[in-house]
């Protein structure tokens, strides 16, 4: 069992001990604390430090205040690598340089001795227990930052220049500002703020005996708190691997480039857009494994079985940043990878009605991929067209994701074991299917009813290519007020498939409440924010053809949507044969 040390110590103990050389290394995230949190952290410093607005009692030998671990290991340099708690360390040796800096101003006999203290946690000392200045108790190798040098030139100088705009220096100008309101409200108290903080604020330095230690503990921590990025860890993991293997330069180079691609086209609504792609890859190698339950583990959970042993293989790094890349090109719309067919039916599925198909593409691609990161043209646009007609399909008769899971993890499973995607165990009754569909009440609000939409907008062959920056809204051809003052009462018709299309939102938002004959117009020369004719060839087809658009004409297109899905069904083998 490794050993473990911790003793709740003060920040002047923490920071004043010869042996304290703390080192922000290479693998940990960038700076992020915003004012947000150095807000608060000053907030509750300031009650703490100074009860009832000043009024209050403070005794100096019983106050505490407990700010939290610090988690660190001591690396053959001998210096402690932070693990978990450098943003908040980083905030408090800023806010303490901006209170040493403050003392210079200042006539009061205890600044000098206030001001000596601080500097011993910010700069190492000499025999002399001098402070020497030019070399500081805390120092950042963060490889993805590009501004971590300024951290270093604050500590030093307590200047922030007209050049600086790095975290490190809007904050240090926030507690800048906060120092000085303080000294112009409390100029008896001025001394006393820092010396609290020093003697009677506490943190949890929890020094560990390797790296993997200090992870395990990070992990823990942080599952009981606020989670942190899974792909934090899974780098730290990474690290060890490849300095293990004296490669760590090459894959910090490769880590930093893949971040930069998922940074570029991942925008989870949980989570980072790493551990987005981490996810997307975790049902490939899940699948491999033959598990068919519909229950996930959380991602972290997921890897780090058997002390991420699946990590520490070369082929891992490859297989991410072919993934990323895949889906970088999905979404560049890249037609040097994919043919014209294969963008509509992405961007088809862009609109589908949860966001499961992303992984199951994901498991084909690993899966099918030749050399060159390339599939095979035929076989990925039957499995899309598969794909669609499914994940469509069982919307209206097994709603939410949920449900989806049963039958997208046995096709993964199939996936990986080289068989052709055909949901066999999984098709539909033709008539209940029907029966599901008409009695559906497309509102605008629920998902498969832009997804119906955006299938039908493709199934017009001459339909070009939308771009995925656009955005497109959902457009009532037939307005419900104008249905209201033309004598209508059922308007039930209104949210008809049949009455419905995608529109840009920019000509969506002119078309509003319009006559038919205005809404043609837009349709057809767009609006003043969107100048030009929508892009959906069959509202232009409608705007060319129909003199009026009443409750008849919805009730035909609305059967035309839905008999063409059901025959794009039953042309995808997806109907039982009874």
């Amino acid at each position: 069992m490794s050993k473990l040390s911790f003793d709740q110590k003060t920040i002047r103990l923490l920071l004043e001990d010869k042996k304290a050389d703390f080192l922000i290394p290479d693998y940990q995230r960038p700076y992020a604390w915003e004012e947000k949190e150095c807000q608060t952290l000053w907030d509750d410093l300031f009650m703490f430090a100074f009860p009832d607005d000043g009024r209050g009692d403070f005794d100096e030998m019983k106050e505490e205040y407990f700010l939290g671990p610090i988690v660190t290991f001591r690396n053959k340099q001998n210096k402690l690598e932070i693990i978990d708690g450098q943003q908040r360390l980083t905030s408090i040796m800023l806010l303490l340089r901006a209170f040493y800096a403050k003392n210079d101003e200042i006539n009061d006999p205890n600044a000098e001795a206030a001001k000596e203290n601080i500097a011993k946690s910010i700069w190492k000392t000499n025999v002399y227990n001098k402070p020497n200045k030019d070399e500081l108790k805390i120092v950042s190798e963060v490889a993805m930052e590009n501004e971590k040098e300024e951290f270093v030139k604050i500590l030093k100088t307590g200047k922030v220049d007209g050049e600086m705009s790095s975290k490190y220096a809007q904050n240090y100008l926030f507690f800048q500002d906060k120092v000085d309101s303080f000294l112009r409200n409390y100029p008896t108290l001025f001394t006393l703020f820092p010396m609290r903080i020093l003697d009677n604020c506490f943190l949890l330095p929890i020094e560990t005996e390797d790296q993997d230690t200090a992870l395990r503990i990070f992990s823990t921590l942080n599952d009981r708190g606020k989670p942190l990025s899974d792909a934090d860890i899974f780098k730290a993991q990474f690290y060890k691997y490849y300095s293990s293997k004296g490669e760590k330069d090459s894959f910090m180079d490769k880590w930093r480039e893949l971040e930069a691609t998922c940074d570029e086209i991942f925008k989870p609504l949980t989570g980072t857009p790493m551990d987005e792609l981490f996810t997307r890859y975790m049902y490939y190698e899940r699948a491999k494994t033959g598990v068919r339950t519909s229950t996930t583990e959380a991602l972290r959970k997921f890897y780090e079985k058997n002390n991420y042993a699946l990590l520490k293989n070369d082929f891992i790094l490859d297989n991410l940043t072919a993934l990323a890349n895949f889906w970088k090109d999905i979404s560049n719309q890249d037609d040097k990878k994919f043919s014209d067919r294969i963008l509509k039916k992405l961007f088809v599925l862009n609109y589908a009605p949860n966001g499961m198909w992303t992984y199951f593409v994901s498991v084909y691609f690993m899966q099918n991929k030749n050399e060159q990161g390339l599939l095979d043209e035929e076989q990925f646009y039957n499995f899309l067209n598969k794909t669609i007609g499914f994940v469509w399909a069982y919307a209206f008769t097994n709603p939410g994701v949920n449900a989806l899971r049963t039958p997208i993890f046995t096709e993964m499973i199939n996936i990986v074991n080289g068989k052709v995607v055909d949901f066999n165990e999984f098709k539909f009754d033709k008539k209940e299917l029907e029966i599901a569909i008409r009695n559906y009440k497309f509102l605008n609000g629920r998902p498969i009813t832009k997804s119906m939409l955006t299938l039908w907008a493709f199934n017009n062959n001459n339909q070009k290519l939308l771009s995925l920056n656009d955005r497109f809204e959902i457009e009532h051809i037939y307005a419900k007020k104008r249905a209201i003052k033309d004598g209508a009462t059922d308007l039930e018709f209104i949210d008809w498939l049949g009455n419905k299309s995608l529109l840009e939102k920019g000509i969506n938002g002119s078309a509003g409440d319009c006559y038919f004959d205005d809404k043609k117009r837009l349709y057809k020369f767009g609006s003043s924010k969107k100048p030009g004719a929508t892009k959906i060839l069959d509202l232009l087809d409608i705007a060319n053809t129909y003199k009026q658009f009443n409750k008849s004409d919805i009730e035909t297109r609305n059967d035309d949507i839905i008999t063409g899905f059901l025959n794009f069904i039953q042309g995808l083998e997806l109907i039982e044969n009874k």
